[in-house]
């Protein structure tokens, strides 16, 4: 826990008025809890994550539960209406800024997304569904993406339409081509980036722990 949180330090610029950094504090706390083996143990911290979570959601404006798997160096750049559902993967490097919600598509559909490394995500997005967001994209303020976009181009528009980006080959290959993974290679959703990311892998097996951690409180 200590060395995430060291590393979000960093990545907030060392600011502790950053709100981001506040709810990264709250987010790996929950991580932790986790790990204690013992459920008589585990109540009271839990109890305590509950109280934190919603502390620093009403202060922050963001929601941001710790069953959400993310890689390294998360950045919230600014605060206020961020919404991450709880079945949602980030992969490393990804920018966020106020005003964006990430999940389900709609009540009693699963799938949430999978979203790449350094993928910056602009102001009042929705990334909705169970779509693959490829490495090095850029979704544009107030978009609404229900599609997946591949690595390396743009999403704007409501719904959104793929751009390319000034490196991208051509608009065909962000038009036609297959969301790429962390791993560069067409997503199996949450798969591909595990493979890539060691980071959101051991959270995934954390994660599995999590219900039987749970039913043993």
């Amino acid at each position: 826990m200590f060395d995430n949180l060291r590393s979000d330090w960093i990545t907030h610029e060392r600011d502790p008025w950053r709100q981001g950094m506040w709810v990264m504090c709250v987010y790996r706390f929950g991580r932790w809890r986790y790990t204690l083996p013992w459920g008589w143990l585990r109540k009271p911290f839990s109890l305590l994550y509950k109280f934190l979570k919603i502390w620093v959601q009403i202060l922050t404006g963001i929601d941001l539960p710790c069953e959400t798997r993310i890689g390294q160096r998360l950045t919230i750049e600014h605060f206020g209406g961020i919404i991450i559902s709880g079945d949602t993967v980030l992969g490393d490097d990804v920018v966020i800024r106020n005003g964006v919600t990430i999940g389900l598509r709609r009540t009693g559909q699963p799938g949430a997304p999978l979203i790449g490394n350094r993928v910056d995500i602009g102001t009042g997005a929705k990334i909705l569904g169970k779509i693959t967001i490829g490495d090095d994209a850029v979704i544009g303020a107030n978009a609404v993406v229900l599609q997946d976009v591949p690595a390396g181009c743009i999403a704007v528009g409501i719904p959104a339409r793929i751009l390319r980006k000034k490196d991208a080959a051509s608009q065909a290959d962000c038009e036609s081509a297959p969301a790429q993974s962390a791993a560069g290679v067409p997503d199996e959703h949450a798969a591909s980036v595990y493979a890539a990311n060691p980071v959101a892998a051991a959270s995934e097996k954390l994660t599995v722990s999590e219900a039987a951690a749970e039913a043993a409180v």
